[in-house]
């Protein structure tokens, strides 16, 4: 997985679709854009820091 500041985090959930969290990836801590990955959550405003598992796909931004 790779990412980009800009692109969306989006974590499915194992318990239905209510559980699906969407996020703004605003930073990247290694150059090659791998994880982990600072993300603002935007259902809460909240900012954490993300190692994705198999649930979550990178949405790239529209540069």
């Amino acid at each position: 997985m790779k990412a980009t500041v800009g692109d969306r985090l989006i974590v499915e959930g194992m318990y239905g679709p209510s559980t699906r969290r969407t996020g703004l990836v605003v930073g990247v801590e290694h150059a090659d854009g791998s994880p982990p990955y600072r993300v603002c959550w935007l259902d809460d405003g909240r900012e954490s820091l993300v190692f994705p598992g198999p649930d979550a796909r990178i949405v790239p931004s529209h540069r």
